[in-house]
């Protein structure tokens, strides 16, 4: 398979690259800063470009067949790197006619019960609302298109690699829910739903366990 990442420098991202090229799979790393990357792997092409430039942001998902997206930010959301880089890469994906996307999002954005999101609980963290706030315009912005996403709602990152012992739940959290999970676990979740299509247009919670 060849894929994208977008947000391949961070922490997820890293990871991302480093596991779908194991798995053999094609990888353009998108981003930046992205030569900090380079590792002599003919499967890696490194394109350095920016989230909200359309034309570049086109070039580089033509001729793919499936984004990931782990795309980072300012935690008080001011870049909206979350939403509109999202909203960038949803037009880009529909124009080049690639339809697969598996993003990261936050756990705030998984059902607290059949009337609303966790975001919107009392008891939510107001730290938290407006990184909060730019995942849930990324999910609205999947939720509207016609692609087939997949939208992995991710609780505290620890930076490290994977270990395999992890749950996910379909659109709630999982239970039991230790409210964290490493940066490896979660990018070997997404390449491996990348590859089998478990939760196509469905939001996915997931916890280290």
């Amino acid at each position: 398979m060849k894929l994208i990442v977008f947000g391949a420098t961070g922490q997820v991202g890293v990871q991302v690259v480093k596991q779908a090229l194991w798995r053999g799979h094609e990888v353009k790393a998108y981003g930046r800063n992205v030569h900090q990357l380079a590792d002599g792997d003919p499967k890696l092409q490194l394109i350095k470009g920016a989230l909200f430039d359309e034309a570049e942001v086109y070039d580089a998902i033509k001729g793919c067949d499936a984004v990931i997206s782990v795309i980072g930010g300012a935690f008080d959301g001011a870049d909206k790197s979350r939403s509109l880089g999202m909203k960038n890469i949803i037009k880009q994906m529909t124009k080049a006619a690639v339809r697969r996307i598996v993003a990261l999002g936050g756990m705030g954005i998984l059902n607290a019960d059949e009337k609303g999101l966790l975001i919107d609980q009392k008891d939510y963290p107001q730290e938290y609302l407006p990184v909060g706030n730019e995942h849930r315009k990324a999910y609205e912005y999947l939720n509207a298109s016609s692609l087939d996403w997949t939208f992995v709602c991710s609780p505290d990152i620890i930076n490290d690699g994977p270990t395999g012992n992890y749950i996910t739940g379909k659109d709630y959290p999982p239970q039991p829910n230790l409210y964290r999970i490493n940066a490896g676990d979660l990018a070997q979740f997404m390449l491996t739903e990348l590859e089998e299509n478990a939760y196509v247009k469905s939001r996915v919670g997931i916890s280290a366990i």
